[in-house]
């Protein structure tokens, strides 16, 4: 979270087709709580972002952390992952079998899942 107002243009939106409401969802990975329905794509996200912008300046107004966007955010690159005994025992076995490092093999699988 930062004490700056961000561009909320630079948060993260996706739009996408509601089965259960027969409508557009537009949604922001910063602000997980708001949503908005439409009838067309555009008028989903400009609905949202119009809800963004009224959100953030609410925030402001009252002193409370807005959050930064995820795209102005920087990563070490390292993560911690607790496993279990069992799954690392298999990895490490899967990674010897092919010659490579336990990192190595547990990238590749992540590449492949994303």
């Amino acid at each position: 979270m930062s004490t700056t107002v961000p561009d909320v243009s630079h948060y993260t939106y996706r739009v996408s087709w509601s089965v259960e409401d027969q409508e557009f969802v537009a949604t922001c990975l910063e602000l997980p709580s708001l949503s908005w329905l439409a009838t067309t794509q555009d008028e989903a996200l400009h609905g949202l972002r119009d809800l963004v912008d009224d959100v953030v300046e609410d925030l402001q107004s009252n002193g409370e952390q807005v959050p930064e966007p995820l795209s102005s955010k920087t990563y070490s690159g390292k993560f911690n992952l607790r496993v279990g005994e069992r799954l690392h025992r298999d990895l490490a076995i899967k990674a010897a079998e092919e010659h490579i490092s336990l990192n190595q093999y547990v990238l590749r699988k992540l590449g492949d899942a994303s």
